[in-house]
This record gives structure tokens, sequence and C-alpha cells, in this order.
């Protein structure tokens, strides 16, 4: 297989699963409190701390005046308040995980963890006050730990909770946000606002995980395979503790389960796929709204991910939930 983080690999193996080897990095963490019961399912992914830098309230531009996006890039959308929707391209959030924004007044932080295909947007607000998210460079079942600058608290992205020092237990508010491809962006937001390119040397719109949504395994994941048959990178769609692969979705175009539907259109290219993300495979996007129309707040995570956060999570297969 042809993707970097091989080489990651020969870095990350050699790092202590070991609180009292990473205290000099981080001095201000209590590494007493702690939700984990195994320190050995912590993994460096080669980074240190802030070695992926997080993006603070980025700049923005209107749709019409972007001319870096291709039309099957992926954008995480976030709409919020009375103002215009809001495009988080992928080729950004690849190399830096974390954005902290303010939207109509609400701070929030949009993240995406490429090794789990993750993209979840969270409130920074937390007992009345303002976290400032950053990226650990750790990784628990290969999914992005975070740190808030405030405590210094480490928080697992999948979940939303800090799972080390003094904020462990505290679980963030998870707003609705979903992913489509920068051409469906556009024509259903006319008048939105894209993020600018940051003020960084990376090589945006280049994937630096080639074939990774294609291995036969996650990288530095040491739990099981998700029941079913199913794929550790196939994609599910989570709503709560329910997953239901997005290949069964794609298949019936519509999936109805209580008060939720799962719509699935055409138009959005695998960002772990190809050199380029706009040369990605299709995979399509997933719209999860109420009988209203009001969205849900989910995540389209990679099998494996789901299965090791939500180990007793309830699946939802072709035929039913299993």
């Amino acid at each position: 297989m042809r993707f970097l983080i091989y080489v990651l690999f020969l870095v990350a193996g050699s790092a202590s699963a070991d609180p009292a080897f990473w205290r000099y990095e981080w001095p201000k963490t209590d590494f007493e409190k702690t939700s984990l019961s195994d320190w050995r399912d912590v993994r460096s992914g080669g980074p240190g701390k802030d070695g992926i830098p997080a993006l603070n309230v980025p700049k923005f531009q209107s749709v019409q005046n972007n001319n870096v996006l291709a039309p099957r890039e992926g954008v995480i959308v976030v709409e919020m308040g009375t103002g215009p929707a809001r495009a988080y391209p992928l080729r950004y959030l690849m190399w830096h995980e974390i954005v902290n924004d303010i939207v109509d007044g609400v701070p929030i932080a949009v993240t995406y963890c490429p090794l789990c295909n993750s993209a979840l947007v969270f409130d920074r607000r937390v007992a009345g006050d303002v976290l400032e998210f950053g990226v650990t460079g750790k990784l628990r079942h290969s999914d992005m730990i975070m740190f808030d600058r405030q405590s210094e608290s480490w928080w697992q992205q999948a979940i939303g909770e800090a799972i080390v020092g003094d904020m462990v237990g505290t679980k963030l508010v998870q707003h609705p946000s979903h992913l489509v491809g920068w051409a469906q962006f556009v024509a259903d937001h006319p008048h939105g606002l894209v993020m600018r390119t940051p003020e960084f040397n990376r090589r945006y719109g280049q994937n630096p995980y080639v074939g990774y949504d294609l291995a036969q395994y996650p990288f530095l994941y040491q739990g099981e395979n998700p029941p079913h048959g199913i794929s550790p990178l196939e994609r599910v769609i989570r709503v709560g503790n329910h997953a239901w692969p997005m290949a069964a979705v794609k298949d019936q175009g519509k999936v109805s389960s209580g008060a939720i539907t799962i719509s699935w259109i055409a138009g959005q290219a695998s960002a772990l796929d190809t050199a380029q993300l706009a040369d990605g495979r299709e995979v399509g996007s997933v719209r999860v709204q109420t009988e209203n129309g009001s969205d849900v707040a989910h995540d389209v995570m990679f099998a494996f991910a789901f299965h090791a956060f939500w180990p007793d999570g309830i699946w939802h297969l072709v035929n039913g939930a299993q």
C-alpha cells in the first residue's frame, strides 16, 4: 500500500503508552484523572503536541469568489442562526483537523479525523467557559485525541468527551452538520460562505493517506473488527449508538427509522482514496433529518471506529436492526 501512514507507523510504534513519558510535554495535564482503563490504547500518531496546527477564527469568502475547489471535493456544512451556511473544505481539515470558529455568536470546533473519517462539529462552551481546542498528536482506536488550551485536558474526538485531565467525563454538545460535495453546497447555498485557504505551507488539495480507505486494516488500530462481516473501513452513518452501512443506504436511496430519515445522493469524492482529493472515487453524501426536515446530529465514520467506541451499538443492515 502506498500511503504516508506507513512512515508514521515507524515513528508512532516506538512511543510509550505511559503517562510518565508524556508529562514533560504536558506539564499542566492531570494524568491521575482519567476514564481510560488501559493506557496502552493511547498511541502516538507521529506528530507531537500542535504538530498538526489547529486553525482559529478562519476567514471566509462568498461561494462565487472561490476558484479553488473542484465540484466533488468534500466540505463540512454548518448552518446555524440567521447567517449564511458555511463550508469547511476537507482539503484544509485534512492538514489541520480542528477549526475553532464563531458562527452567529456561537463558538464551535469543526473537527475531522482522517483515520476514522469522522467529521463532527462541537459547541466550545463548557460550564460558562469557552474552550479552544488543539491536536495532541495522540490516537485512541485510531481516533484523534484533542486537547483544550484552558485546562489541557484530553478529549476523544469521536465521542466528544474528555478522557484525561480536569475535564474528564465532560461531554461536548454536538451541533448538526453534514458532508457534501462542493458543487452540491453551491447549489443548495448560492449565498453561502466558504473558508479561505489558510496561511500555512501545506499541500492543500493533496491526500497524504493515499489508498487508506481501501486498506484491509486501519492505521494503529488494535481492536476487534466490526460484526456482520462488515469491512473495518466501510463507511457507516452513526446516529447516537445506531449505525447504518452507507452502501445499504445508497442502494435504497432513502432509509427511515423511527422519526429520522437518512437520504443518499451522489456528488462527493472520497478524500482518502487518490493523491488528489478531487479525483477520489464516488462515495456520495448523506443527510439525516427528522420528519419536519430538521437536521439531526450524526457522523459518517469508518465501521471499525463505531465498533470500538460503541461495542454494544445497534447495527441496521439491509434487513433491519441486527
